[in-house]
């Protein structure tokens, strides 16, 4: 990659709803990175949505930027407002900063806009967004054009999967680079009824509950898990965390709850951003069920891994790659409910299985291993060219006293 010595290099991350994360995998991805960057020594630029007066210019050291206009309050037009925010962004981050880093590609359209400033261009693609089943036949085709702009565009795509390396790489003839999420270590937390939110307070959960943290689309297949459930011999509840994005899709999961058998519970929480509670729900879960189909490396999926949870996840590459042969899958509703009746039936046999993907998952997915990739890969090659000088300068002194 092209890169100049700057004493002001700096780099800005845009396409997040902005930081500190109140939201989901993207905030949470920019909100580590972005301050851990800091930590090092880099100057980063954030981009936020809109935010009412006083906004703070700072956090935790990041340099923060707003959105000035409101965002909708009908999911309709959520999408146009998302891509007037990532233009803006575009266009900020292309006159302030050295590198852009873009996370998604729906803005595609506008990537051009970095190279006016001659300003470098990075882009994660968030999976294969064209293959989420909640966009029509018109979207699933303009995401389509718009990886291929992103992959056109782009000095450099970033891949948070071998999975989706793999592909860029075989389609587009390109060589991406894969860094993938990483997975913060919690420290244990005591079971706590008091701070549950009022839908479970007063339900016996604890510790046998299954678990699920999405939001809740389609593509998370959120009906298949509850379908699964219902079929199940199990009387432990299911606690779903997350809100639903579209109305059709909540209503048709509704009617299926409805006279479904009294010793089955299901409580739908809303999004949980209180770190201490989710960190409790996910400590103390029987399972965690994960149901993501479309993506990289799905930071939920790290974080009930890395809570010591046993993982009945959806059966698909993504989720094999970090899983491997230490979960249970399944593809439809029968298979929820196999794999519910055979872990209760044989606890024992799924014990390793919780220790091996944790002790894979803190090593592997470690938050400071992804942070050195990324500062590697933030760090101007004449500063490179200047730090290696001086490391094989140490190494010769070194040498010398022998």
């Amino acid at each position: 990659m092209k890169k100049s010595h700057d004493e002001t290099y700096s780099i800005a991350i845009i396409g997040s709803r902005g930081i500190p994360n109140r939201y989901g995998g993207f905030e949470k991805f920019t909100e580590i990175l972005s301050t851990e960057l800091v930590k090092k020594g880099k100057k980063v630029y954030v981009s936020c949505e809109y935010a009412e007066e006083p906004k703070a210019s700072k956090y935790n050291g990041v340099n923060l930027f707003y959105f000035p206009i409101k965002p909708p309050k009908m999911n309709l037009l959520r999408i146009f407002y998302e891509f007037l925010y990532d233009g803006y962004s575009l266009f900020w981050a292309s006159r302030n900063a050295n590198t852009v880093y873009m996370l998604g590609y729906s803005a595609a359209l506008l990537f051009f806009i970095p190279k006016l400033f001659g300003k470098e261009l990075l882009v994660n693609p968030d999976g294969m967004e064209w293959k989420r089943s909640k966009f029509n036949g018109l979207i699933k085709s303009l995401l389509k054009l718009s990886e291929n702009l992103a992959v056109f565009w782009a000095d450099t795509m970033i891949a948070d999967s071998k999975a989706i390396k793999e592909y860029l790489d075989n389609k587009y003839n390109i060589n991406s680079i894969f860094i993938p999420y990483g997975a913060t270590k919690i420290k244990e937390i005591d079971w706590n009824q008091e701070i549950l939110p009022g839908k479970i307070k007063n339900l016996k959960i604890n510790p046998s509950y299954y678990l699920v943290v999405a939001r809740l689309e389609p593509e998370n297949n959120i009906k298949m898990i509850i379908e699964g459930y219902l079929k199940s011999k199990t009387i432990k509840p299911l606690i779903i965390v997350g809100d639903f994005a579209d109305s059709d899709y909540e209503n048709s999961i509704k009617k299926i709850i409805e006279g479904s058998p009294k010793d089955k519970k299901i409580v739908f929480t809303g999004s949980i951003y209180d770190p201490e509670l989710l960190n409790m729900l996910r400590q103390n879960c029987y399972a965690y069920i994960h149901g993501h189909s479309v993506g990289g490396t799905n930071p939920s999926l790290l974080e009930g891994i890395i809570s010591k949870n046993l993982v009945i996840a959806h059966d698909n590459v993504f989720n094999e790659e970090v899983c491997s042969k230490n979960a249970l899958y399944f593809k439809d509703s029968d298979e929820v409910s196999a794999k519910i009746e055979l872990i209760e039936k044989h606890p024992q046999n799924y014990f390793e299985f919780k220790n091996s993907i944790y002790n894979m998952a803190k090593d592997y997915y470690s938050w400071n291993r992804v942070v050195n990739q990324y500062n590697i890969l933030f760090t101007p090659m004449s500063d490179l060219i200047l730090i290696f000088d001086r490391i094989n300068s140490e190494n010769r002194g070194s040498l010398n006293k022998w």
